[in-house]
């Protein structure tokens, strides 16, 4: 991508680090800090300090909800998920619960990519193939013209794959990590410490595979692309 004037550049990218780190603070280390230290009779107790945690994830979900004008599914999906562990601890349930709500909403959205592969709306269009981050009419016109559109579509779908199996990792990993961690009773301040520490986690032992999954789906797509056009990098971004 190229960026004709360095100073538009700063205060374009400026806003992406502060939004960076205001979704780590908010939705991993604030809640981490007070179920892990805020927890106990003489601060907040265990059920105000799950509702004051989730508070933090569940108000900037909402808030990106309002900003963007309108409904985004993952980011609905994400209040969800609050919604459901708030819910599921401060009901004092079995953690198992957790464990299968951790498991099961990275799992129905890699069974959702698989499934949109036989409609006309595949998720790889919407997640990374879209004209927010490519010239798809330019990447369009160029494969009809060297009659490449059927080897395109079967890219597409092995990228489609490649982003399932990074839900079902997903899945597996928050499973994982839910079952080794939340060892104690809902509703006592060990329970809280160790949601608290689960969510610390999510960020190193599921985030990260996850991303470095999806980073490798876009190397191998815009390699693709490049190889079936003839198009430089350059040409098929976005210019911002």
């Amino acid at each position: 991508m190229t960026e004709t004037n360095p100073t538009t550049s700063v205060t374009e990218q400026q806003p992406k680090k502060e939004g960076l780190l205001a979704n780590l603070l908010l939705n991993i280390v604030i809640p981490t800090l007070i179920l892990t230290k805020l927890s106990g009779d003489d601060w907040l107790g265990t059920k105000w300090a799950i509702v004051v945690a989730l508070a933090f994830p569940l108000l900037y979900g909402l808030r990106d909800l309002l900003q963007s004008g309108k409904v985004n599914f993952f980011s609905a999906l994400g209040i969800t998920s609050i919604l459901l562990t708030g819910g599921i601890s401060l009901l004092e349930l079995d953690a198992k619960y957790i464990a299968i709500k951790e498991a099961a909403i990275p799992g129905l959205l890699g069974i959702a990519t698989v499934l949109s592969l036989y409609t006309r709306w595949p998720l790889v269009k919407t997640l990374i193939y879209n004209d927010r981050i490519l010239d798809t009419s330019k990447i369009a016109g160029v494969l009809a013209g060297n009659g490449n559109e059927s080897a395109f579509e079967r890219t597409l779908q092995q990228a489609s794959w490649m982003i399932a199996g990074s839900f079902f990792l997903s899945s597996a990993l928050n499973y994982i990590l839910a079952k080794v961690l939340l060892q104690s009773p809902p509703g006592t301040e060990a329970f809280n410490e160790e949601l608290g520490k689960m969510t610390a986690l999510s960020f190193p032992v599921i985030a990260l595979p996850a991303t470095i999954i999806l980073m490798l789906v876009l190397f191998f797509l815009f390699r693709r692309i490049g190889k079936l056009t003839g198009l430089k990098l350059e040409e098929i971004m976005v210019q911002q």
